[in-house]
This record gives C-alpha cells, structure tokens and sequence, in this order.
C-alpha cells in the first residue's frame, strides 16, 4: 500500500482550506484517510500551517511520501 501526505479541501467554495493528511494513495483527495497531521490555511497573508512535528516525521520515516505542496510547507516548518 503506497501512503501519501497530502491536502484534504474544506471550505467554501473560493474560501479553501485544507487539512494534512496521511492517506493511501489509491483513496480520493477528500475521502477516507489514515490520520490527520496539521492545517494549512492559503488565504491569510503570510499563509498560516499548523503540522504535528512528531507525527509527521513518523510517517515519514515510515516511508509515506509528501505531495510537492505538502512538501514545501514541511520545509518552511522545518520538518525536511
């Protein structure tokens, strides 16, 4: 099973915001997951994320993979 760190969409419409998530691959963007490991908020200026350090790194270590978007807000957290 390949997992994935990746951006679940909530909100409005033309208001989003988005949760990470631990996720199997093969799932769709805003279904089903495995855990919920932060926040991330687009619209606030300087944009506002919020990441379980802890968690993320475990599954990081477990060989989960980030999506591109996932992985820039884990390097601006520190977390790569």
């Amino acid at each position: 099973m390949a997992v994935k760190i990746r951006l679940k969409r909530l909100g409005q419409k033309k208001a989003p915001y988005y949760r990470i998530v631990v996720a199997d691959s093969r799932s769709p963007r805003d279904g089903r997951f495995i855990e919920e490991i932060g926040t991330y908020d687009p619209l606030k200026n300087p944009s506002v994320f919020n990441v379980n350090e802890e968690a993320a790194k475990k599954w990081l270590a477990n060989g989960a993979k980030p999506t591109e978007t996932v992985g820039k807000i884990f390097k601006n957290a520190g977390i790569l």
